[in-house]
């Protein structure tokens, strides 16, 4: 009996260690590449992007076929006479990553650039023009909401760069939603002359911001697993506004796809005539 005790207890405790265990959800593969040389950061992407993570372009008509559309969140803002929705927002993101930075980029398409918020706060990048991504380094069993490990790199598209522009929403030990400043971080606007479209680039140290965020956190390998979810808001004059939310769901990083660190990849393959 008192074997079946013990034994019970072993399987409660790892019931309850794995009760928030989190899976692939979306089974969606994410490698993102390291860089060998570190780039210029300057609102040119052509240095690195062809060795970045990036799966083409993203507008609301490819969302709608991607298993985490959710129409109450993944939308744009309709004041009419609107132009087609792949001109109000499509986007390619990249990122990648090198022994002590994550790098990170956006080529946009945009009719309206929109940095204006009626109740502003610092912490409101999401009621403005923005694009954000949601980190957990290093990926854990535990569903969380910016618990322990979750990063939010976020960066406001105002070219006169406040305070806020460059936003870090994270958990800490016994902490959740810290919100401040992202004051590590470097980081490049460049609109190029189209309407409102833009070039995002940025260079975030990831032993301030995860290594804060979760001091279990090692420096980066090839072969680490993170989670990963890009936040794209674009109000348009709205309060609230449009936005695309892909790899994932929200704040709960159980819905955030598995990214795995890899090494080098070379660019796209040009041959001759």
């Amino acid at each position: 009996m008192a074997k079946f005790r013990a034994a019970s207890k072993l399987l409660l405790g790892a019931a309850l260690l794995f009760a928030g265990a989190k899976d692939d959800p979306w089974h969606y593969e994410i490698r993102v590449p390291k860089l060998t040389t570190a780039p210029r950061i300057d609102g040119d992407l052509a240095e690195w992007k062809h060795r970045a993570f990036s799966d083409g372009v993203w507008d609301i008509a490819r969302l709608r076929n991607s298993p985490w559309f959710d129409p109450r969140v993944n939308r744009l803002t309709d004041h009419g006479n609107e132009p087609a929705p792949e001109d109000d927002l499509s986007a390619r993101y990249y990122t990648a990553w090198d022994d002590r930075y994550l790098y990170l980029g956006a080529e946009v398409r945009d009719n309206v650039n929109d940095v204006s918020d009626p109740q502003h706060e610092p912490k409101r990048w999401y009621f403005k023009d923005a694009i954000c991504w949601f980190i957990e380094a290093p990926r854990e069993p535990v569903a969380k909401k910016f618990g322990q490990g979750d990063n939010a790199f976020c960066f406001v598209i105002d070219t006169k760069r406040p305070p806020y522009a460059a936003w870090w929403r994270h958990g800490a030990p016994g902490k959740t939603y810290v919100e401040e400043p992202l004051t590590a971080a470097d980081y490049a606007i460049r609109m190029t002359g189209h309407n409102a479209d833009f070039v995002l680039e940025a260079r975030v140290p990831m032993a301030g911001t995860f290594g804060k965020s979760d001091p279990r956190w090692t420096a980066p390998k090839t072969g680490d697993v993170y989670s990963l979810e890009i936040v794209h808001t674009d109000p348009d004059g709205g309060d609230y506004g449009g936005h695309f939310i892909i790899y994932g769901k929200g704040d709960d990083d159980s819905t955030w796809s598995p990214m795995t660190l890899t090494g080098p990849i070379e660019g796209p393959e040009r041959k001759p005539k």
